[in-house]
């Protein structure tokens, strides 16, 4: 598939000439005016139909519609949200962004704003979304936000620790966005959304742009390769599971999980949409005494009979108890993944 790598893919884009997996022929169907979907299984191929497929592709295609696609650019992967997936398409094929012959404004030049505008934002204490002012300057290097009520910016975040991550499930909205930056040594999380696709993935890709030219004058000697997976990132893992306390005696409690590789992080939340954490755990490496194993420790009992995980510290150990087989393999998985990061 031309977005999603999909190696058999089963539809074609036969106005588009290109090759394309089901999810993204239902966003091509939407696009009647630069794009045709047919099944390649299913549907008749005239010979005209079958010659122009022959002579373009997902290769010539990327060669046109790819030709300037900025490095912060995020391009989505089939596993992203919908509204990645639409507007990468949009952006590639209706507004033909990254064409060789279009002119590419720099979002961060010198002295201007990345961005300026309004965002759905969910409060702290009411719980309820309302349109906030949100500011981006990569001049500043910083982003701020506004209230109705403040004569300046309710917040001061600075571009350094900033990350965006798209959190549609858990905001239970389709332009979900979580804003994360750390604020007197805790993650402070910012819920936001958009009613157009468009903006909220343009307020994406703007963060992104700040965040490379941060990275790209910061560390100039490290190489475009690296730099790019730092630009933002999404937790490995987030889910349910229950813990106990120190004593390992105390009752367990359901609490959020967020698993930030970047940071080495454990976060947890009594709430999945909580500005800040309750608590996290440091993951360091397997030669500094960190380890994770399935089961509990000796000596604990616990009355559920559910699988159960031992994170293994230098200072001591902490015991989480899954929903099932699946989570306890998935949160050894990605937990161990972050103890072999060198």
């Amino acid at each position: 598939c031309s977005l999603c790598l999909y190696l058999d893919p089963e539809w074609a884009s036969y106005k588009l000439g290109i090759f394309i997996c089901l999810n993204c022929s239902g966003i091509h169907r939407n696009l009647p005016q630069i794009s045709r979907v047919k099944s390649l299984r299913l549907d008749f191929w005239e010979n005209d139909l079958t010659e122009f497929m022959k002579k373009h592709g997902n290769l010539c295609a990327k060669a046109k519609y790819e030709a300037k696609v900025p490095p912060y650019y995020y391009i989505p992967r089939s596993c992203d949200c919908l509204v990645l997936k639409e507007q990468w398409i949009r952006a590639k094929y209706e507004r033909e962004e990254f064409i060789a012959t279009r002119v590419c404004q720099d979002p961060c030049s010198a002295g201007k704003s990345c961005r300026e505008g309004f965002l759905w934002k969910r409060g702290r204490e009411s719980k309820q979304f309302q349109k906030r002012r949100f500011l981006l300057s990569a001049r500043e290097g910083v982003m701020k936000y506004y209230t109705k009520e403040s004569r300046g910016p309710k917040a001061i975040i600075s571009i350094e620790n900033l990350n965006a991550m798209f959190q549609t499930e858990k905001i239970q909205h389709t332009h979900g966005l979580q804003i994360t930056y750390n604020t007197d040594g805790q993650t402070r999380n910012l819920f936001v959304y958009h009613e157009s696709g468009k903006e909220i993935v343009d307020w994406f890709n703007a963060i992104r742009a700040a965040r490379y030219y941060y990275l790209r004058t910061t560390f100039p000697s490290v190489p475009e390769h690296e730099l790019i997976p730092r630009i933002t990132r999404n937790y490995v893992k987030e889910g349910y599971m229950e813990k106990t306390g120190p004593k390992q005696k105390e009752a367990f409690k359901m609490r959020w999980f967020c698993l930030d590789s970047q940071e080495r992080n454990l976060m947890y939340f009594k709430n999945p949409l909580d500005a800040f954490a309750q608590g996290q755990v440091f993951i360091g490496r397997l030669d500094q005494g960190y380890e994770v194993r399935a089961g509990l420790p000796q000596g604990v009992r616990v009355k559920k009979r559910k699988p159960a995980i031992t994170v293994v510290t230098p200072l001591r150990e902490f015991v989480f108890i899954c929903e099932n087989d699946k989570e306890q393999r998935e949160w050894i998985d990605a937990l161990n993944g972050v103890i072999a990061q060198p």
